[in-house]
């Protein structure tokens, strides 16, 4: 192998590494996907920014929006959060926030967040992730379908809870409330535990892409946290020490499926 074609491999083995090592996810984790039993109504959501499969955290400010939409109304919880130090796969510390919330009526809780925007020196660009997870309460499946009125939002079209494993969810990515058509859906599974390997680098973020209608789908291989995340950028840019840079935009949604007994 002469040296030209080594730096070539090379340099081509590096930007794939910096290209999976970019998939962050704004998260928001409840304890449960369903909540069956009025006597275990406490949840409690995890809220962080985190690269889900590979454990690696980044620190996350305060949101600029955190709220919970049910029955057609939103509401602001976002003097509900506590600050939150959570480790990662290196043990190293990374502020996020908790909640710890009550349902007090049946039916679909959508919770959503709207970070502060998060500065990425590797790909010189600002990212701010609109995120929701939906919860059932009590067995009344009204609402999952609500659209938040996000910039960036992931409307379910499947359903996104009470899901088995190998079943297919499918979701319309809206930006400014229209659907975008043949954009990029990111797609990791939460390893939470860190027992899971990647054989290799795509492997760790799947990829798919919107049709014409704005509409993927994907089947969920193993139990457990599924994000999905649909990037474009932002007609807007923002400033960082005097230049302006571009704002990736994502709407991302978090389900879970659940095995078979």
């Amino acid at each position: 192998m002469n040296d030209t074609l080594l730096r070539a491999l090379t340099a081509a083995a590096c930007l794939a590494f910096a290209g999976s090592a970019a998939a962050h996810f704004q998260m928001i984790i409840p304890s449960d996907d369903m909540v069956s039993n009025p006597t275990e109504r406490n949840l409690n959501l995890e809220v962080k920014f985190w690269h889900p499969f590979e454990g690696h955290g980044m620190p996350m400010g305060k949101p600029v929006r955190f709220g919970m939409r049910m029955g057609g109304e939103n509401t602001d919880l976002l003097n509900g959060l506590k600050s939150h130090q959570f480790n990662d796969i290196e043990n190293k510390a990374h502020a996020g926030y908790k909640l710890n919330y009550t349902l007090k009526k049946p039916g679909d809780h959508i919770f959503y967040v709207e970070p502060q925007p998060y500065w990425e020196a590797s790909e010189e660009s600002f990212i701010i992730h609109y995120t929701k997870v939906v919860v059932n309460g009590y067995g009344m499946e009204r609402g999952w379908d609500d659209e938040v009125g996000l910039k960036a939002e992931i409307v379910p079209l499947t359903r996104p809870y009470g899901l088995y494993t190998g079943n297919v969810f499918q979701g319309m990515v809206k930006v400014q409330g229209e659907p975008v058509p043949y954009t990029e859906v990111e797609v990791e599974y939460y390893n939470e535990k860190g027992t899971l390997k990647a054989p290799a680098d795509p492997m760790i973020t799947q990829v798919i892409k919107t049709d014409g209608n704005g509409v993927f789908t994907y089947a969920m291989p193993k139990a457990g946290w599924w994000g999905f995340a649909a990037l474009t950028e932002d007609e807007k840019t923002m400033q960082h020490e005097g230049r302006e840079y571009p704002v990736e935009i994502g709407a991302v949604i978090w389900v879970r499926t659940h095995d078979m007994e």
